[in-house]
């Protein structure tokens, strides 16, 4: 019997996911022709048609999608038996991919970085940065090992480490119309009056809820695709928004430009981590924790 190899597997799941040959050969750092070949080797090992090739599209078949899904579930698995493998080296070394989320991993990375390299220099570290919903799906995939994102996020069969509160503060334009020199209340302002993130950021849903915003009419119509876009749109007084205490490091807050207030109300969102639960490198995700709450130690959101 002629078992599918792991390398066939991870062609064939990136091309389900890709739905393009080329696409998915060029994910897996391997040509076209070669990926191809991989894919038929994989067929006929498994005595089926998992695809249906034309030359504009691929379509997965009922076979190719029940494979696939049995597919994730082997690589989750060697995904544990690699953990198990680390888990006889020292504590944070060799190998470890994490996922960050945007709105976390420009302001942590730069104290976090120089942290690990000194007390783990034996730790080949691994950053993928994508939205909450992005970073999720590749840890229970087997893609990456721990994540570090904002909560509280919606995950099933994982287990989390709440880290510290990182207080949203209100941002606006020092020559503002919508604040009109009164303290902020999120009833008096006017409809379309505060800027936020797109669908899809989770800073946008925890702004909304540690913000107490409970009509739709308060926030404007134009949305931001990062940080950086939404402090733009508040110097053009296009409207006032809520940034995170973690993001004030970034030199766009000019105090020419842009006025940063503390909020009436304990508005925040919680950084934590998250991995696949039973995972044997739990310890380590601790001590990744601490070094984490170490590097961002001089941050008033931990006093």
């Amino acid at each position: 019997m002629y078992f599918p190899t792991i390398k066939q597997l991870r062609y064939f799941n990136a091309l389900v996911e890709h739905n393009h040959f080329g696409k998915a050969a060029e994910s897996c750092f391997v040509s076209q022709s070669a990926f191809s070949v991989a894919i038929k080797e994989l067929e006929n090992a498994l005595g089926g048609r998992l695809v249906d090739r034309t030359n504009k599209s691929v379509t997965v078949t009922n076979l190719g999608r029940e494979i696939y899904q049995q597919s994730l579930t082997v690589m989750v698995e060697m995904k544990k038996m690699l953990d198990l493998a680390q888990g006889n080296l020292l504590p944070l070394s060799g190998k470890l991919s994490v996922g960050m989320i945007p709105t976390i991993g420009p302001f942590v990375m730069p104290e976090l970085l120089p942290e690990l390299s000194h007390n783990y220099p034996d730790l080949d570290l691994e950053i993928h940065e994508g939205k909450s919903a992005e970073i999720y799906d590749k840890l229970m995939r087997g893609q990456l090992d721990v994540i570090l994102l904002a909560l509280p996020y919606e995950m099933r069969s994982v287990e989390t480490l709440t880290l510290f509160k990182d207080r949203f503060r209100l941002i606006s334009s020092v020559s503002n119309q919508w604040l009109k020199g009164r303290k902020f209340n999120i009833d008096d302002v006017g409809d379309g009056s505060v800027l936020l993130l797109d669908d899809g950021h989770c800073l946008r849903d925890h702004a909304i809820s540690a913000c107490h915003i409970k009509h739709v009419d308060k926030v404007s119509q134009f949305t931001a695709s990062s940080l950086l876009t939404l402090v733009e749109m508040v110097k053009q007084d296009l409207g006032v928004s809520f940034i995170p205490e973690m993001a004030l490091k970034l030199p766009l807050f000019n105090p020419a430009e842009i006025q940063v207030d503390a909020l009436e109300i304990d508005a925040f969102r919680e950084i934590g981590l998250a991995w696949r639960k039973g995972s044997s490198r739990t310890k380590e995700f601790h001590m990744l924790g601490d070094s984490v709450l170490k590097a961002v130690s001089d941050k008033a959101s931990l006093k």
